[in-house]
């Protein structure tokens, strides 16, 4: 029962964060320039979110779901105004200054892993994903068991932080070949992905007061 819980929240870890959004775009730019260990605590800060909203909807925590409900606009906003600010930085971000950063070990890890938690705890919908999920792979704890909530919980995380661990490996594999040049166009184009996104997300909320 107990590895079985695990095992599915593993899974559950995995399909949550396989999805390349933002997050995503954000990890692999900070991978090719700052760096493996940049884009994977990066990616560890979408983990423990992740394990935050798993572990919402494993304990049945129906309170703070209905508070999420009311306060989606919210959120909503706020999230959206935080991927545009960082898609604005990583746009005029110089990667000439990130390489010689990284070569002096200036790296603020702290940040990147924050930023990222900030940007993946202001979207709790998906707190609906991981009930979704646990409901689809069968991840039900009788009783309200905690040390089995705890168990499937532990799952989501170590599923995330494989997940991250792949993805920034792989990227850091290719790092090596790319030019300064090439860097360039990756923060511009991710940088105008991730605003763009936040902008929409943004829009999106204006129309529903506009209408």
């Amino acid at each position: 029962m107990v590895l079985t819980l695990l095992i599915k929240g593993i899974i559950v870890g995995l399909l949550a964060s396989i999805p390349l959004g933002p997050i995503g775009i954000i990890c692999i730019q900070r991978t090719i320039n700052k760096g493996k260990l940049s884009g994977f605590l990066s990616g560890m800060g979408a983990a423990s979110a992740d394990t935050i909203f798993a572990a919402i909807a494993g304990f049945s925590l129906s309170f703070i779901i209905s508070f999420i409900q009311e306060q989606q606009v919210f959120f909503q906003a706020v999230g959206g105004l935080i991927v545009f600010g960082l898609g604005i930085k990583i746009f005029y971000t110089n990667p000439v200054r990130q390489l010689r950063r990284h070569k002096r070990k200036q790296n603020n890890l702290l940040e990147d892993y924050l930023s990222v938690l900030l940007v993946t705890i202001t979207n709790p919908l998906a707190v609906f994903l991981f009930i979704a999920l646990f409901a689809s792979l069968g991840v039900v704890v009788e009783g309200e068991n905690i040390l089995l909530s705890l168990v499937a919980t532990s799952g989501v995380l170590i599923g995330a932080m494989l997940w991250w661990y792949i993805l920034t490996t792989l990227v850091d594999i290719f790092r090596d070949k790319f030019r300064l040049k090439q860097l360039w166009w990756i923060n511009k184009l991710s940088g105008a992905v991730i605003f763009t996104l936040g902008a929409v997300a943004i829009f999106g909320l204006l129309r529903l007061f506009w209408e």
